[in-house]
């Protein structure tokens, strides 16, 4: 019996079934990160990685699987080693390199690769396995020491200058931020606080200072959320950023507020201290769900005259003869620019959904290939002027909401199409990789500059060089994001400006 496994290759018998568990266990605890890439695909994607790769990179797996190497460098892609990992690759050889790679949550680490290739009986390459060892202790060891014996004594001198200063520049700080700040000590009483913390909350310096935080204003401070940041979250996770908390104040009303916490472990008088701030979003909340509700209720009042005026075109299209050309033709656009307000206002509903988080899936199983090629042939039948052509298959039925992920693909065609109007060509590649499901879509137009790139996927996002040419609500791709993210599936996108796109999603095939 042949098994398919999560390394990509295939073993048959027992004896091979038992080998292959042993291996897969012993690479699993491996302390150094293993990856296996396939080099017979596009791209060269991740088929395999260990939990040591997951944890020296900080993805998970499932952000992982599909992705190009290159994804761990972020901007820092001018590297030497770089270039000599592309001639290996590009010759089938094995190499040894030392990459700045940079974990999920931005941070640097030292990467040890050894990169080797894996060939098939005729001795064509099929796959690279790369090994990599964190090396970031080890380089931090050879800068620092370096430095010390040059830095010692400066740093005494400075350090006692900035212990003398700290207290005033620290008050100063406190008092012109426009923003609620609190110095609290080790037991959170309170130590210092600004005067936009005592305008907001409508206390005195007298009721605040000395008191600990859970006391101030008769309690009003007892607050669960405010405790678990403090006394649980904080410890263990310094700092916290924008934690939010909604509470009713007795004097003030209901706030909600980003609570920001830093705890201060500086040598001799500071230690321990926490800085906390207090960010009152409250308005902007109240904005943003007043934007959200108008635009719910506008794309509900739209669509109802829609409906109607699509009808009565529906009406004249009958009526009219069949043999002028120019009338028919006048129809044809307007049941074009129809459709396209029609598009727009399901994705501003979508939008209003998603905010709200009232978006519905309805799961069942289909032919995913069969969705996609009725996808494309949708879209292509729109455009004359692009050529889609598919490649690869899954081969599988898929479970999920077979409509919302037509959407998907839908989106990404037509803005490959819309975004490169000098091309003739869009390439829709299809493929299982690990246990996931791999859409990628490319186009040959104006590509997305990196900085964009982090922000393409927010809602009403939308490039300024875009926007200038091709004008839109940059909706489509945050409203595909959600649909991609709530079937528990990543999307992403590799591109280099006027160099194209790739707009890439995976779905993992076990939901």
């Amino acid at each position: 019996m042949d098994t398919d496994n999560s390394l990509g290759f295939n073993f048959s018998g027992e004896s091979h079934e038992l080998d292959f568990h042993l291996l897969k266990l012993a690479v699993d605890a491996f302390v150094a990160g293993i990856i296996i890439t396939d080099y017979r695909q596009p791209d060269h994607p991740i088929v395999y990685c260990n939990k040591a790769f997951e944890k020296i990179s900080g993805y998970q797996r499932s952000e992982i699987i599909g992705r190009n190497c290159r994804f761990l460098q972020g901007d820092d892609r001018e590297q030497p080693a770089r270039y000599l990992l592309k001639e290996a690759i590009k010759n089938g050889e094995t190499a040894t390199v030392e990459l700045r790679n940079y974990r999920k949550n931005g941070d640097l680490f030292w990467n040890e690769l050894y990169l080797s290739p894996i060939k098939d009986a005729n001795g064509n390459v099929t796959n690279f396995m790369g090994v990599q060892n964190d090396i970031t202790k080890r380089k931090n060891a050879e800068q620092q020491l370096q430095k010390e014996r040059d830095e010692m004594e400066r740093r005494v001198i400075e350090r006692t200058r900035l212990l003398k200063e700290n207290e005033e520049y620290l008050s100063s700080i406190l008092q012109t931020v426009r923003e609620s700040l609190l110095v609290l000590g080790p037991d959170l009483r309170v130590l210092s606080v600004n005067r936009h913390f005592l305008r907001t909350f409508k206390v005195s310096e007298a009721e605040t200072i000395g008191i600990k935080l859970y006391d101030l204003g008769d309690d009003q401070w007892n607050i669960p959320q405010l405790k678990e940041l403090l006394e649980t979250i904080l410890p263990s996770n310094n700092p916290v950023l924008d934690f939010e908390v909604s509470y009713e104040f007795p004097q003030i009303g209901k706030k909600i507020m980003l609570l920001n916490a830093h705890q201060i472990e500086l040598d001799g008088e500071y230690k321990q201290h926490i800085l906390l701030s207090f960010e009152d979003i409250t308005e902007r909340r109240e904005s943003e769900q007043r934007k959200d509700d108008f635009i719910s209720i506008a794309s509900h009042e739209l669509r109802s005259p829609l409906t109607t005026v699509k009808g009565y075109i529906q009406l004249l299209e009958r009526m009219l003869p069949k043999d002028n050309d120019k009338v028919t033709q006048a129809i044809a656009k307007t049941n074009d620019y129809l459709n396209r307000m029609n598009e727009l206002i399901t994705n501003l509903l979508d939008t209003s959904r998603i905010q709200n988080g009232k978006i519905e899936l309805h799961k069942e199983v289909f032919d995913f290939d069969q969705m996609v090629k009725e996808a494309v042939e949708n879209v292509q039948g729109s455009y004359n002027s692009h050529r889609i052509v598919i490649t690869g298959s899954t081969k599988l039925s898929y479970a999920g909401d077979q409509h919302r992920l037509e959407q998907v693909v839908i989106n990404l065609l037509t803005n490959a199409i819309k975004y490169s109007p000098e091309a003739s060509e869009i390439a829709v590649y299809l493929s299982r990789v690990s246990g996931f499901i791999k859409v990628a879509v490319t186009d040959y137009g104006l590509g997305i500059g990196r900085e964009d790139q982090k922000k393409v996927f927010e809602r009403f996002f939308r490039a300024n060089s875009i926007q200038k040419k091709f004008p839109g609500m940059g909706i489509g791709l945050y409203v595909c994001d959600q649909i991609i993210k709530n079937h528990k599936g990543t999307l992403w996108v590799d591109s280099e400006a006027e160099k194209g796109a790739t707009f890439s999603f995976t779905l993992p095939i076990e939901l």
